[in-house]
Order: C-alpha cells, then sequence, then structure tokens
C-alpha cells in the first residue's frame, strides 16, 4: 500500500529526516521506532502531507505522490491521527467525527456505526464538547475521526501516550482489529515497547533520522530491539 524511498525532510536549514526507505502493506502494522527526538513524528507529518518533504519519493496503492497538500493525501485514502489529537474542542463529538466528512463523496458521509462499536464512549458522549472530554475519550475520538474518512493508510502517533492503561488495552484491541479486516495499511509510530512490539509485523527504527534497524517480527529479535531503541 505505502512505498517510501529516500525520503528527506528540513526544518528551515536543519535536515530531520536521511534518506528514509520503507514500505508498509494491508492488512499489516508497521511500527516505527526509536527514542525522543529522531524523525518520527516528522516522517508521519511528511508523508501525511502536513510538512512538506524535501526529497525522496512516495507511492500510495502504486501510484506516485508528489508533493501534495494535507487535503489531498486525505482524499486519496490516508488516515492521519496526529500526536496531540488536535480534536475540536468546541465542537461536539458528532461534529468533530463529521469533519471526516470533507475527503468523502456526499452519498458517503455519514459516521459508520462500526466506529460507535469499537468506541462506546463515543456514542454515549455524542453531544459532549470535545474539550470537555478526558485525554483518553479525545484520543478515541481522534482514531474515530480518521476511520469516518475509510482511509487505506492509517497513521498513528504515539496513541497511548498519557492515556490510562485500560483505553491503552482498548485502543490496542481496534488497532488489531483493523489489521484483522484486511482493508488497510497501519502505520505506528510508539514509544511504549510492550504495546508496540505485541502489535507490530514489521519493525522500522530510527536514529538521527536515519533508518537503522527494520525487518518483519520472525527476522528481527526482541533483544535485538530493545537495544535499538535504547538510549
Amino acid at each position: 500500500m505505502l512505498s517510501v524511498s529516500d525520503l528527506t525532510l528540513h526544518y528551515g536549514q536543519s535536515q530531520i529526516l536521511n534518506g528514509v526507505s520503507f514500505t508498509a502493506e494491508t492488512g499489516r502494522v508497521t511500527c516505527v521506532m526509536g527514542t525522543n527526538g529522531v524523525g518520527k513524528t516528522s516522517l508521519l507529518k511528511a508523508i501525511a502531507g502536513v510538512h512538506p518533504r524535501s526529497g525522496g519519493a512516495l507511492s500510495l496503492d502504486g501510484e506516485t505522490i508528489g508533493k501534495v497538500p494535507a487535503h489531498v493525501l486525505a482524499a486519496k485514502g490516508v488516515g492521519y491521527v496526529p500526536q496531540g489529537r488536535d480534536i475540536f474542542p468546541l465542537l461536539t463529538v458528532r461534529e468533530n467525527l463529521e469533519t471526516g466528512f470533507a475527503t468523502l463523496p456526499r452519498g458517503e458521509r455519514a459516521v459508520p456505526d462500526e466506529i460507535y462499536e469499537l468506541f462506546p464512549v463515543l456514542k454515549e458522549m455524542d453531544g459532549r464538547r470535545g474539550g470537555d472530554l478526558s485525554g483518553g475519550q479525545q484520543q478515541q475520538l481522534s482514531i474515530g475521526r480518521a476511520l469516518v474518512t475509510r482511509p487505506k493508510l492509517l497513521l498513528l502517533d504515539e496513541p497511548t501516550e498519557g492515556i490510562q492503561p485500560n483505553i491503552i488495552t482498548q485502543i490496542g484491541k481496534v488497532i488489531d482489529y483493523l489489521r484483522q479486516q484486511g482493508q488497510m495499511a497501519i502505520v505506528l509510530v510508539e514509544q511504549y515497547f510492550d504495546f508496540a512490539y505485541g502489535l507490530a509485523d514489521e519493525f522500522v527504527v530510527m536514529e538521527r533520522g536515519a533508518v537503522t534497524l527494520a525487518g518483519s517480527r520472525d527476522a528481527v529479535s526482541r533483544d535485538a530491539l530493545v537495544d535499538a531503541v535504547s538510549v
């Protein structure tokens, strides 16, 4: 589904990503790991079009993608759950979910019942303002909003950050469910090692803006991963 080749990215004069290459397949979870500041979030922003890449190639489902803005990539099937959630605090839960309609044809603009089944709290708080939700509830809302767009590629940036354990477990079950449906590729940036290791089919480890280790669960040992992501 996703192929990234020799991707580079700059913030001003500072080079953040240095020739990053990897693939993410439909029906599999590709986990991007590494310590703080190695470029994981910047990588997702580049793929999602939130920050334009400086160079390199990106393709989705065999289609070469130019340096296009985020709304174009969203319309092509890229769902992005950013670090910090970025929900709209003054809009209701329902209205936040409906912001995902912008990428959909008019005839498909409905919130699927499946999203409420995956995250029952969103149904319970349908009319509550997003800013009144707890951090864990906002995270569920952010993931639900991305799923409204019917993504082919789902990018998740630190979905467990600052979240209580029971909701971390629920989010893990949702990611596993989405993988089993076999309809999207999932790229997960995650620092919670056990959570990431339990879900990932493929690992991509970064250091200083470059990939230092990559491989499938069968090819990369847990000990090698621990060593690679340790400070």
